[in-house]
């Protein structure tokens, strides 16, 4: 079976693919793409949206990490992605929908915007990729990418105090499926794969980690992503942290 993904360095939906396609013990190659060229790097390879993770397996193109984990199953039905039982099985879809239309945008637009503001440690989130030229060399011409990716993902001032502000919610639902059993249960399930990196994300941050670390979601992102690359130390403004600073929902 042929399988080919494409990916952004460190993009939490692509970590999802990558980690679903271990899960299936699939064997594939890796192409990594750097943000904003990325659009029309997939156009040029056949792709219809300008969005990764971007599959090319057995003949078929699949973008999207919920339609990645689909075809997946298809090809591969063991291990099981989802569960057999139609209620858990819905309940497993509803948390992945979740983590992929609530949960990945607002720490994509956390991120951009410390990037934004310190592009230092973007060369962490590019650690083991292969993008076609030295990492350091694509770091001295990074900041119009930069500053392109954060203008596409809208990661204002406004808007990223406001995904802080309704972080600690976000984090409680996390908890909640987890304490439900929807998630991290003795078999990880595409649920899993899907909200985790959005965590171990959220956790390379300085500003968040510590009030991540110590909670169900952080435990999870541990045990499911435990390598994520990257690492930004303390940028966000106090006052927008106050929030994450109240304690966790019961």
């Amino acid at each position: 079976m042929a399988a080919r993904l494409f990916v952004i360095p460190a993009s939490h939906p692509a970590i999802a693919a990558r980690l679903m396609l271990e899960r299936k013990g699939i064997e594939y190659k890796r192409t990594d793409l750097l943000p904003v060229i990325s659009k029309g790097a997939l156009r040029a390879v056949g792709f219809p949206r300008q969005t990764v993770p971007a599959l090319k397996i057995d003949g078929n193109k699949v973008q999207g990490s919920r339609e990645i984990a689909r075809e997946l199953e298809r090809l591969r039905p063991e291990p099981p992605l989802f569960p057999a039982d139609p209620e858990k099985r819905a309940a497993v879809e509803e948390a992945e929908r979740f983590g992929d239309e609530e949960l990945q945008h607002p720490l994509r637009q956390i991120l951009w915007w410390t990037l934004k503001h310190d592009k230092a440690p973007l060369r962490s989130y590019s650690e083991g990729a292969k993008i076609g030229m030295p990492i350091a060399l694509a770091m001295k011409t990074a900041a119009p990418i930069v500053a392109l990716s954060a203008r596409f993902n809208e990661a204002s001032d406004e808007n990223t105090r406001a995904d802080l502000a309704a972080l600690p919610a976000l984090l409680d639902k996390v908890d909640g499926l987890i304490a439900a059993g929807v998630l991290n249960g003795e078999e990880l399930n595409a649920a899993d794969f899907q909200i985790a990196p959005s965590i171990g994300l959220a956790m390379t941050l300085d500003d968040l980690r510590p009030t991540i670390e110590g909670r169900p979601a952080g435990a999870l992102a541990k045990r499911v992503v435990p390598d994520y690359p990257g690492k930004t130390p303390p940028i966000l403004p106090a006052a927008w942290l106050e929030p994450l600073l109240q304690p966790a929902a019961d």
